[in-house]
């Protein structure tokens, strides 16, 4: 009677003690080199596969333990498949419960204001974190996924900084850039001015995308897009490099010369009156209210002062005096 009273007790302690080394495990940080650790969980995985898949990424864990942790905690069938990234200082628990929350490695792109979708384009193919399932696809056909409407996609697409799970879809990100420049196009388009010479948003896009490329001076742009709101209305050519860099395409060199500026193409708007028949880039969020909200003025006319900012005119006389100076500053 004794050998087995003696041999229970010596079981429950076994128990008892192997209860608080796993609560303990549980709870302690798992030991890294210092770097974060990237894996994935496959779709359609148990917790016991799960566990394997992390342990072959190099997460020094027992899968075992992580299984029956996942079925102690109640989380096993809650774990989410994706892309998630173990951070030095988490535990077995903060693990579990990341899966089960679906917590995923975080990516980052970053769509700069002015870039042409051909830039756009480029920067999303060479991401690393994207599934690229829309690299075959032409301009068009990609439109035609994101936006039956549209076939051109230059300037539909709104310039920010577009958080991601590791191995999202490229075409998720095209449609949130979409989704977020047709929002904004929309509410600047709601508070729009009086009289301005737009028949619709689309105009009112291709004009703010004309004031993004003219110029990086954000307290100047209401005021370029007087100049040109201005020659509308009192049907002036517009007169803007950056169309004609936009029609050039790949023949532009940095350069542009006087036989570009008298080479036709539909976005030379030197040769053609109006605006160009798309948008020739992604205007942010400055360039739309300066398109529709110009500043009241009568200028008709700016040139740069050197500086990085610009001289304005209402007449041709002015403008002309302020050419000679600044260009001839620009030379001595």
């Amino acid at each position: 009677m004794a050998l087995i009273t003696r041999t229970i007790a010596l079981g429950v302690l076994a128990a008892c003690a192997g209860g608080a080394g796993f609560a303990w495990w549980a709870q302690a940080p798992i030991t890294l080199d210092g770097e974060p650790i990237p894996f994935t969980i496959s779709k359609g995985s148990g917790a016991h596969a799960a566990g394997q898949q992390i342990a072959d990424a190099g997460v020094p864990m027992q899968p075992l333990l992580f299984n029956f942790l996942a079925r102690a905690t109640g989380k096993s069938a809650r774990l989410k498949a994706g892309s998630y990234e173990l951070k030095p200082g988490t535990t077995p628990l903060r693990l579990i419960d990341q899966l089960a929350r679906g917590e995923y490695a975080q990516e980052s792109l970053t769509i700069i204001e002015g870039w042409t979708f051909r830039q756009m384009r480029q920067a999303i193919a060479a991401h690393k974190g994207l599934k690229h399932d829309t690299v075959g696809l032409s301009d068009t056909d990609l439109m035609r996924q994101v936006d039956a409407d549209y076939r051109h996609p230059e300037g539909l697409f709104f310039p920010d900084t577009y958080l991601f799970a590791k191995g999202s879809s490229e075409l998720a990100i095209y449609k949130q850039a979409h989704t977020a420049m047709m929002q904004h196009l929309k509410a600047a388009w709601d508070k729009r001015v009086a009289d301005l010479p737009y028949a619709t948003p689309y105009e009112a896009l291709t004009m703010a995308s004309i004031v993004e490329k003219e110029t990086g001076q954000k307290s100047e742009r209401s005021m370029i897009a007087a100049v040109f709101v201005n020659r509308l209305k009192q049907g002036m050519m517009l007169q803007t490099d950056p169309t004609v860099i936009y029609g050039m395409g790949e023949r532009f060199d940095g350069n542009i010369r006087k036989k570009d500026l008298e080479t036709d193409t539909p976005y030379n708007t030197y040769m053609r009156m109006g605006l160009p028949p798309t948008p020739i880039a992604l205007p942010g969020l400055q360039s739309l209210a300066a398109a529709l909200a110009p500043a009241r003025s009568n200028v008709l006319y700016f040139v740069s002062r050197g500086n990085g900012t610009s001289h304005f005119s209402d007449n041709l006389p002015e403008h002309n005096r302020a050419v000679n100076l600044y260009q001839r500053a620009a030379k001595q």
